[in-house]
């Protein structure tokens, strides 16, 4: 109960009781349960891709570099297909371009057990890497719209669902690695994410959002449909703070992918990890991105953005350095743990932050870099590990991660501009980052006028 009087309160400023209301509020919850689904179907299919990364290394009999650049694949992929579906979102709604570009990727998932060469493995992954770099923006432009109608910082919820599902995907494909072909476990999940998909889909497509409180809410058509206003054109300033926040997730982005890629190749091979054991690292990493997200919102609120954000960078370096140069297993296990949560919250409220500066093509600018961090990682990963060794490539992790704290203290005064999509979205644009979400009406307004 005391969860819905906080979405009641959100959508209505106190008010509760009547019809429209609580309908509104039904709507909510409806979407963000099922906006929850897909983010936890993108960690599933995506981990379970990721697992099988060894089988079809083995299948393909590519080397570390090979291997690095049909990974690259997904990267190129990715980053060209997110540069436009921001564009997209704008045009025919962020929720059925989510609904598409999650069939594309369970589509695609099936594609890399069937190739027998790098090349050819490269080839399928561009195709995947398309997939997955719209459904991340297509989806976070989603979850955009609703933490602006809810006015609460709930991103890290969401993500701590794609976190969930990466856990399950990569604990099932642990499970199923010594009796399972990578062929017949990849094509089980394209069926799951069509299942999931055809089932969530028409929630996604019919439960919209109810306008967001603010000076200028969306309304009509676009707001019906999931679609942003025609977004203003952007200042240099604006575009510049943009692109600071993606960089801060490109630096955090780039240690999710090197786990997620590099991770059990790592505890298998410097460290004698059986299969099992090596595919429930990047397991353990994303179960602690999950508890590190569930708890974000109480974090954020109670911190502010700037510690969460410094204070998630540090940790995560920290653990990065311990992961990559353990001398055994569990230490190396330990390591992995510290750097999820660390890097749990960091990523999350640097999209938001975009998000709520520009809107999609905020959310496609700050995700194009990150996701682009995540994507470009591994193949760099690979190339390191070949020059150097595999620890010491991962080692990156640990500065990348420093640099986001860095970047994010220098950013501590900036505020959201006092135009754009901000104020189009019913965010006050006079409320700093830090301004606590949960704050009494009153004292909102005191501080806007004031």
């Amino acid at each position: 109960m005391p969860n819905l009087n906080k979405l009641r309160t959100a959508i209505t400023g106190g008010r509760g009781g009547d019809p429209a209301t609580d309908a509104a509020l039904s709507r909510l919850i409806r979407l963000r349960t099922t906006l929850t689904i897909f983010f936890a179907l993108d960690g599933f299919l995506f981990a379970g891709w990721v697992v099988r990364i060894p089988a079809i290394k083995q299948q393909t009999g590519a080397s570390a570099s090979d291997l690095g650049l049909a990974l690259l694949g997904v990267s190129a992929g990715a980053v060209v297909t997110m540069m436009f579906t921001g564009r997209m979102c704008a045009r025919f709604g962020s929720h059925p371009v989510t609904v598409v570009s999650s069939l594309l990727l369970a589509l695609s998932i099936a594609l890399p057990a069937r190739t027998h060469s790098a090349l050819t493995l490269g080839l399928v992954l561009l195709l995947f890497g398309a997939a997955y770099g719209a459904l991340n923006v297509s989806m976070n432009s989603a979850a955009v719209d609703f933490v602006a109608a809810l006015r609460r910082p709930v991103m890290s919820s969401f993500h701590a669902a794609f976190s969930l599902g990466g856990m399950a995907g990569a604990g099932l494909g642990a499970l199923v690695a010594g009796g399972l072909s990578a062929s017949t476990h990849l094509l089980a999940l394209t069926g799951v994410g069509l299942l999931v998909t055809v089932l969530a889909g028409p929630s996604l497509l019919r439960h919209t959002l109810p306008p967001a409180a603010g000076p200028a809410p969306s309304t009509g058509k676009a707001a019906a449909s999931g679609k942003a206003a025609a977004p203003r054109r952007l200042d240099r300033r604006t575009r510049r703070l943009v692109v600071l926040f993606g960089v801060i997730a490109l630096c955090t982005a780039y240690g999710e992918g090197a786990l997620a890629d590099w991770g059990a190749l790592h505890l298998a091979q410097d460290l004698d990890a059986g299969a099992g054991l090596a595919a429930a690292g990047y397991s353990l990493f994303a179960l602690a991105m999950t508890v590190g997200r569930l708890s974000g919102t109480a974090l954020l609120e109670r911190l502010g953005q700037t510690r969460t954000l410094v204070a998630g960078g540090v940790l995560a370096a920290l653990g990065m350095l311990l992961g990559a140069l353990a001398p055994t297993t569990w230490l190396a296990l330990a390591g992995f743990a510290v750097t999820g949560l660390g890097l749990a919250n960091i990523f999350p409220v640097a999209v938001a932050r975009a998000g709520a500066l520009a809107g999609p093509s905020g959310v496609a600018a700050a995700s194009t870099l990150g996701y682009g961090g995540m994507l470009l990682g591994p193949p760099a990963i690979g190339f390191l590990a070949d020059w150097f060794s595999l620890p010491v490539a991962l080692t990156t992790v640990a500065l990348l991660a420093a640099a986001a704290a860095l970047i994010g203290y220098s950013a501590r005064n900036v505020p959201v501009p006092d135009s754009g999509a901000a104020a189009h979205r019913g965010v006050p644009a006079e409320i700093p980052a830090d301004f606590p979400a949960e704050a009494p009406a009153t004292a909102r307004t005191a501080h806007q006028e004031g």
